[in-house]
Parts: C-alpha cells; sequence; structure tokens
C-alpha cells in the first residue's frame, strides 16, 4: 500500500486522452444530416452511442463516408428511406432524433434496445402534436410514431425529466416551415442546451433565447444549415471519471480538455477541489494527484452524469459527503441512486438516499472485495471500476463491457496507467 491506502499495483500514473464528447458528436451528426453540402467531422470516438446515431443519419438521407478512425465526411439531406429507426441504446438519440424525424412528411418510429426501453419518452407526445405532428406512442415509452412535417408554431414543454428533447426541437425547427416559439417549464441540465445553442451557431443557425432561466427559445423557420469542418472536443464526463481515479491512486495528466468547455461536467474539477485533491489545470490539459481526501458538498442537479464517479471520491474521503440531486437518476440506464446504493453495500460502503431532501449521503471507508454488477450501465461500472483501485484482492464488475456507450477503452486506459508493483 501507498500513503493513499491502494495497492501499489493498482497506483496510476501518466498521460490519457479522452475520447471524444459523445454529446457533441451526437449533436455535430444531427446538424450535418441537415446541412447543405459535405460537413467533416474529426476526432470521432466510435462508441456504442455515436454508431448508432451514425446509422440514424445515414437512414435519414445523409451520406457518411468514413475517412479513418476519427474522421467522418456527412452529405446532409433530410430524405428519409425508411419506416422505422432504432437509436439503440441512447437516450440522446431518442428524444434528439424524434424531433428531426417528425420533420418527414411519412410515419416514421423511433425505437430502442435495453435499458433505453424502460426510459420516459412522454415528455415528447404533447409538444409534437401541438406542432402538428401525428404521434403514437407506447405509454410514454418507446416505440413512439410520428408522421409531420412538423410545422411549427408555439408550444409548451416540460424541463425537468431531462434537456435532450428541448435539443431535439432546437436542432430540428430552424428547418421547420414556420417561426416557433418554445416556452420550456422547469429546465434542468441547461449546460447541455447551452452545448446545443454552441453546435447550432457554428452550423450558421441562430436561436433566440431568455439567457437568464432558459424559459423561452424563439426560433426564425426556414434556416439553412451551414456545412463546416468541426473537431470534436474531448468527452469532460469520460474524463471526470480518469480524473476521479488519479485522485484516489495516483497522478495523471488528462489531455485535450479545457476548462472553457461547455459541458457540464467540468463541474468535477470543483468537486475534486473541495475533497482536497491536487488540481493543476493549463490550456489544454488537466493533472490531477491524490492527497488526503476529506468529505464534501456537492450539487449534481445540473450535471448528474457525475453521480457515479462523485460517489468513487465520496468512498474514498473521510466522513459523510453529501451531492444534492438525486431525483435526476431515476431516468438513466439505470436508477443510478439505487443501484449505486445496493452497489457500494456489496463493497462495504454505506450510502443513504433522502430523495425529499433530494440528497445522497456517502460514508468515506475502505472498501472489501466482492463480485458486483453494472446493471448494463456504463457510468455504473466505471465507478465500481474506480473504486477496486483501493482493493488488493480481485472485484468482479458482471457486464462491465457495457463501457462500450460511452468510453470503449476506459478498462484498457485504466491499465495502461498503473504502476507495476516494486516501482
Amino acid at each position: 500500500m501507498d500513503d493513499s491506502g491502494v495497492p501499489l499495483g493498482n497506483r496510476l500514473c501518466g498521460t490519457i486522452t479522452p475520447p471524444c464528447s459523445k454529446s457533441y458528436a451526437q449533436r455535430a451528426l444531427a446538424a450535418a444530416l441537415l446541412a447543405s453540402g459535405r460537413t467533416t467531422l474529426r476526432g470521432i470516438e466510435m462508441c456504442r452511442d455515436t454508431r448508432s446515431a451514425i446509422a440514424v443519419i445515414e437512414y435519414l438521407g445523409a451520406k457518411v463516408e468514413i475517412v479513418d478512425d476519427n474522421t467522418l465526411i456527412i452529405e446532409g439531406g433530410l430524405k428519409p428511406n425508411i419506416d422505422s429507426l432504432n437509436v439503440g441504446e441512447s437516450g440522446l438519440s431518442a428524444r434528439l432524433f424524434t424531433p428531426i424525424a417528425a420533420l418527414a412528411n411519412r410515419p416514421i418510429t423511433i425505437s430502442g434496445e435495453g435499458t433505453l426501453l424502460h426510459r420516459p419518452m412522454a415528455m415528447m407526445v404533447e409538444p409534437l402534436k401541438q406542432l402538428g405532428v401525428e404521434v403514437r406512442d407506447g405509454g410514454g415509452k418507446l416505440p413512439i410514431e410520428v408522421c409531420g412535417p412538423m410545422r411549427g408554431g408555439r408550444v409548451s414543454v416540460d424541463g425537468s425529466i431531462s434537456s435532450q428533447f428541448i435539443t431535439g426541437l432546437l436542432i430540428a425547427l430552424p428547418v421547420a416551415q414556420r417561426d416557433t416559439t418554445i416556452d420550456v417549464h422547469g429546465a434542468v441540465s441547461v449546460p447541455y442546451i447551452d452545448m446545443t445553442l454552441e453546435t447550432l451557431e457554428r452550423f450558421g443557425v441562430e436561436v433566440m433565447y431568455n439567457e437568464g432561466d432558459y424559459s423561452q427559445f424563439f426560433i426564425e423557420g426556414g434556416q439553412q444549415y451551414k456545412a463546416i469542418d468541426y473537431t470534436i472536443e474531448s468527452d469532460w464526463s469520460a474524463a471526470a471519471s480518469i480524473m476521479v481515479a488519479a485522485a484516489i491512486a495516483g497522478e495523471v495528466t488528462v489531455k485535450n480538455i479545457s476548462t472553457l468547455s461547455r459541458q457540464a461536467d467540468t463541474a468535477i474539477c470543483r468537486a475534486l477541489e473541495r475533497a482536497g485533491a491536487s488540481i493543476i489545470i493549463e490550456e489544454n490539459a488537466i493533472t490531477v494527484a491524490h492527497r488526503e481526501l476529506e468529505a464534501f458538498e456537492f450539487d449534481a442537479t445540473q450535471c448528474p452524469d457525475l453521480f457515479p464517479a462523485l460517489v468513487s471520491l465520496a468512498a474514498a474521503a473521510e466522513g459523510v459527503s453529501s451531492i444534492v440531486g438525486i431525483n435526476r437518476l431515476r431516468g438513466k440506464e439505470s436508477d443510478r441512486g439505487e443501484v449505486l446504493r445496493t452497489e457500494y453495500e456489496k463493497l462495504g460502503i454505506d450510502i443513504e438516499l433522502d430523495y425529499d431532501e433530494d440528497v445522497m449521503r456517502i460514508v468515506g471507508g475502505v472498501p472489501h472485495a466482492a463480485t458486483v454488477d453494472s446493471h448494463d450501465d456504463h457510468r455504473i461500472a466505471m465507478s465500481l471500476a474506480i473504486t477496486a483501485l483501493r482493493i488488493d484482492d480481485e472485484v468482479e464488475i458482471r457486464g462491465k463491457e457495457c463501457v462500450a456507450k460511452s468510453y470503449p477503452s476506459f478498462f484498457e486506459d485504466i491499465d495502461s496507467l498503473k504502476v507495476d508493483k516494486g516501482e
């Protein structure tokens, strides 16, 4: 063991470049579909969600040329050639491409796989109907059939569950025939809306909105997307997992990331600072190193994808940490609050869920070996793997291959950072 309580064979040291942001990648793929001309997207990581999005835009009329492992050329044009779309297990793709499919004057059924079939989609039904779309839904879940064309107008949207459907509307409605006003109630995850607005601006599309609370958007109809050459930045969600691993088990430099990014998960830097980790921020790299970690308080309402990584951090900190925002976790790939409590209990770490106060409390402690389950949730698998670094005996993570959804090389990257025993 070193002074972090981590077995020497699990100590981390080195440099990693995380995969590209799949959130930016899917937004860019959708915009490239709607653009006139040939868009070049660079820095693409072919994770499972991105591959699903590529297949979707091809079915909707785009021509995609794979130049190399990280570069695509996309000839845009919305000309659906099928009557059904399978978006895989991507919640973003489901809520993003449903409004785009609704631009077409033909019935198209949007379906998915695995855990996505249990995730809430009801927030899309009434707004699409208000915009002139015929909708048949599966009781608030996929599959959903839409038949456009979506014409624009005035629409009211519940933004309290997810911002992803708002993203879909913001990307689709600029090419609708009529102008649109979107009234949003209870917008959450607003940094992700910022990512959408930034993507629209890159592709030459303008949206006016209330900057204070994102309660209203005005979208002029009949706009044209412009084909561009665009390099997609690295994923802060992936980077967050590596940064927490470094804070627990060594020192790692994460490259090709910037704190100026609009990605919500840049907030991991604040959590690491509050926990007492060492952070050195450069222009396009961040180095995180272990220091004695202390309990922290953090509000993850606007960045719920950070919860699993934050639990890994809190489990290694002295004392009881509090993370606000657990009511955002029920509509993810798993019921993440309950799953984190169940699986960390197997490792000897106590977690309390207080839904009335919207808070999770984690008691830091020394974990022990056990067989745990990812519940087919990529972020749960990564969280458990990070905590397993603190355990000398083997921890079996069932279903760990689900990391392919967002970070296919996660386990290989962690192994590449490990310092051999005796060094």
